[in-house]
């Protein structure tokens, strides 16, 4: 396991894009959630809601440190994993950001969000330490992550060039 940790400690930070001034967006404190099914044969479904997982959750359907040393995506869908707080304002500013990506991307990608205070664990195992941590999961290959409030422009790159997904047709 101290490789994937190494990795983790090692991350990749995504930089900013956007120069000019940031978009404002309402603060979504609800935070509005809908609950995916997984089947019989453990594939996720997609969906355009946000999903929230519990640690037991993400080892299934994201990655199971504990079984596994080195990376190994558990979906077959390119994923996106939130790590927020309920008292963050970055955090705040960022979920209804990921509201609309998730139904902009439905099909292509899924959302999900890991609340650290109640996820102490899976918090611990990927070092999370600063608030909003957005990890971009490709299906092959290594995740990559990106901290603060990112405007939507800067997660649309991102999804676009470490997940290599484009927008659904309307």
């Amino acid at each position: 396991m101290n490789k994937f940790f190494t990795f983790i400690i090692g991350i990749l930070f995504l930089a900013s894009c956007s120069a000019g001034p940031k978009e404002k967006t309402e603060e979504n404190t609800e935070n509005k959630v809908s609950v995916v099914e997984t089947s019989l044969s453990g594939d996720t479904e997609t969906t355009d809601k946000v999903v929230h997982l519990t640690t037991e959750t993400f080892k299934q359907k994201v990655f199971n440190y504990e079984a596994n040393q080195e990376w190994k995506y558990e979906g077959t869908v390119p994923c996106i994993v939130d790590f927020y707080a309920d008292w963050c304002g970055p955090c705040k500013r960022v979920a209804p950001i990921l509201d609309e990506l998730a139904k902009e991307y439905e099909g292509k990608i899924i959302i999900y969000k890991v609340n650290t205070e109640e996820q102490r664990e899976l918090s611990a195992a990927f070092g999370i330490r600063s608030i909003p941590t957005i990890l971009f999961v490709p299906v092959e290959g290594q995740p990559q992550a990106a901290q603060g409030a990112l405007p939507k422009e800067t997660l649309e790159k991102a999804i676009s060039e470490v997940l290599l997904q484009e927008k659904k047709s309307s």
